[in-house]
């Protein structure tokens, strides 16, 4: 196997990336690092979690030249969070290497700090597609000196809708420039936007022999809508997560079911386009950190998020399609780590399981909970399993709904009247 230092990365880089406990690059770091070295395009198709982002970050520190303050390059995401968590690997390695600068540009945070931090030079730009087209009408980045392009997650930022303003900034930047392309799916849309923007690209394919991760365990569990909340509640008592996502399909919905989870006791919170910056970036923090043990999330807001220790995916609404779905599940078993993802299949949902078994060619283990309301929960509540876990330990737990005294009922009329109807009427 190949090491760093064969691929053309310098040793200062390569000692960095051990302190951080990456020894030997993953296959996909493995095939495209060399190409994109060479500054050839390329279109890498790579499922989630399998290290593309050091694939195209590499690269760029050691192409950059640090004694020119001008915007090298650039690489769009499709959600502020992945272009925060970009972001954080490249200032790991930047720091190390003097003279470079990144800079995260991204909607909800304030214009005028980014402005500023602009004039003083940054030779890497992360941004997301609408935030970095106002900086450009407003004249306050030039991509004039762009020679390295990436596009992360392209997939995605093409599904939801960023198409026009993605045209727009590839045609801002020169023509002469490499681009880079990284999806974890290869719709007709991102080969016809190759096409139509790339220079002779290089196809690189790292999969396995299904679509999704291999790593990743996939269940279906048969429901019904009423008893979802509690089918749910029934799998996260059985598997005992150390973190997990639990997507919805709605920021309505995911607001609703995270407001039960913390009525039932449960370490959540919510993630969706609703809140503010601040707001979203304190949730990720705790959740990092396991201050939290459920993330309830849209898929837009948990798109592309790479967190240590997610260990299980629960879908309580399935997707609607198989890349959404493959885009979910990689939330766990990244970096070659074991993951469960769970999928909450309700009879109105049979259409879209079958759509994502025949996108992924796999069927998916199917588990049917009988009735209306699934197993009873083990004779411990919730809060007090997590009180006993190391990363539960001194969490301010929220008072449980079960265990709250329920009024006495008062001795009105019809109380009276069903008593007379059940023993008769004492005298």
């Amino acid at each position: 196997m190949a090491d760093f230092l064969s691929l053309g990365i310098r040793p200062k880089i390569n000692e960095v990336l051990r302190e951080n406990g990456i020894a030997s690059p993953t296959p996909i770091q493995e095939k495209a690092i060399p190409v994109a070295m060479g500054r050839k395009d390329l279109i890498a198709q790579a499922q989630t979690g399998t290290g593309k982002t050091l694939a195209f970050l590499l690269p760029i520190l050691e192409k950059a030249d640090p004694l020119r303050p001008d915007v090298q390059a650039l690489i769009v995401t499709p959600t502020r969070e992945l272009a925060l968590q970009i972001t954080s690997e490249a200032e790991k390695l930047v720091r190390h290497l003097e003279g470079l600068h990144v800079l995260a540009v991204y909607g909800g945070q304030d214009v005028e700090r980014q402005m500023r931090k602009l004039k003083g030079g940054r030779q890497i730009v992360i941004a997301t597609p609408g935030r970095l087209l106002d900086h450009l009408r407003r004249g306050t980045i030039q991509l004039g000196d762009v020679s390295m392009l990436v596009l992360d997650e392209a997939d995605q930022m093409l599904h939801m809708g960023f198409l026009p303003e993605v045209e727009e900034i590839l045609k801002q930047v020169p023509a002469d420039r490499q681009t880079m392309l990284f999806s974890a799916t290869m719709p007709q849309s991102i080969r016809r936007l190759a096409v139509t923007y790339m220079r002779s690209p290089e196809d690189i394919r790292v999969k396995s022999t299904t679509i999704t991760v291999e790593k990743i365990k996939q269940l279906v569990v048969e429901t019904t809508d009423r008893a979802k909340q509690a089918t749910l509640r029934s799998l996260l008592d059985r598997y005992q997560p150390f973190l997990a996502i639990i997507f919805c399909r709605t920021k309505r919905r995911a607001s609703t079911l995270n407001e039960a989870l913390l009525q039932h006791g449960y370490l959540s919170e919510e993630l969706h386009g609703d809140l503010s910056q601040a707001k979203r970036e304190d949730v990720m923090k705790r959740f990092r950190e396991a201050k939290i043990q459920y993330l309830v999330a849209t898929d837009v807001a948990a798109r592309g998020l790479d967190v240590e220790g997610v260990t299980h995916v629960f879908n309580y609404d399935i997707p609607h399609d198989a890349e959404s779905y493959i885009h979910r599940i990689g939330r766990t078993g990244r970096a070659g780590e074991q993951g469960l993802a769970v999928t909450l299949v309700a009879p109105k949902d049979r259409m879209y399981l079958d759509l994502i078994e025949k996108g992924i060619n796999l069927t998916i283990k199917r588990e049917k909970i009988e009735g209306e309301h699934p197993p009873a929960a083990p004779e411990k509540t919730h809060a007090q399993r997590t009180r006993e876990q190391p990363h539960g330990k001194n969490r301010k737990q929220v008072p449980s709904a079960r265990d709250k005294k329920r009024p006495t009922p008062k001795p009105g009329r019809a109380n009276r009247q069903k008593a007379n109807q059940r023993g008769g009427r004492s005298r």
